[in-house]
């Protein structure tokens, strides 16, 4: 997240990245669901998450920020992060400050990446939802040490004890970049549309 964020930061000029919010909803702990199945996740409620984003937003605006843009890579954040926007945005309504929840990130990473690589052959079941041929592609091609090529594996049985759906073992950081140029130049695009609107 934070590296493409930079290089989305740099397609648009006088942007600020702030910390990348590590600890996210990633579902219940009893019975677990969602990426909390995966062994090493960590969540927090909607609620906690909220209130750092709100925060996060509040610190900003106080240092002089105008556009304060939301970014998340993980699809149950985004709902979280329209309600603080919305919520702010009627707070300070009357101020010159705009909070964007801006959902093409994860739209570019999570739909239009995946399709790309449909396209040239890749199977559903190879691209995966969780660390699959998609996933592993784009960590290659924007940190390859946080890859461990030796122990590249599909899906074990059960589904997801592993923490992998999909099946990376064809990822390359080739594909990757093709991940990498999608999200970098829709998220800019869509980041200059909302603060055009203002």
């Amino acid at each position: 997240m934070r590296i493409l964020s930079e290089k989305i930061a740099r397609a648009l000029g006088g942007t600020l990245v702030a910390p990348v919010i590590a600890y996210v909803p990633e579902g219940r702990l009893s019975p677990a669901t969602g990426h909390m199945r995966f062994p090493g996740t960590v969540t927090v409620p909607d609620g906690t998450f909220q209130s750092v984003l709100e925060y996060a937003a509040r610190s900003f605006t106080l240092h002089g920020f105008r556009d304060i843009v939301f970014l998340g890579d993980h699809g149950g954040t985004q709902a979280d992060q329209k309600a603080v926007a919305a919520r702010l945005n009627r707070e300070w309504a009357a101020a010159p400050v705009r909070v964007h929840a801006v959902e093409e990130y994860y739209l570019a990473a999570d739909v239009e990446f995946p399709r790309l690589l449909g396209e040239r052959g890749h199977r559903r079941e190879e691209l995966g939802l969780h660390a699959g041929l998609a996933d592993t592609s784009l960590m290659l091609a924007v940190d390859p040490t946080m890859v461990r090529d030796g122990r590249l594996r599909p899906d074990s049985w059960p589904p997801g004890a592993s923490g992998v759906s999909g099946d990376p073992t064809r990822a390359s950081a080739e594909l990757g970049r093709l991940g990498v140029e999608v999200i970098v130049n829709r998220t800019a695009a869509a980041i200059r549309k909302v603060i055009a609107r203002r």
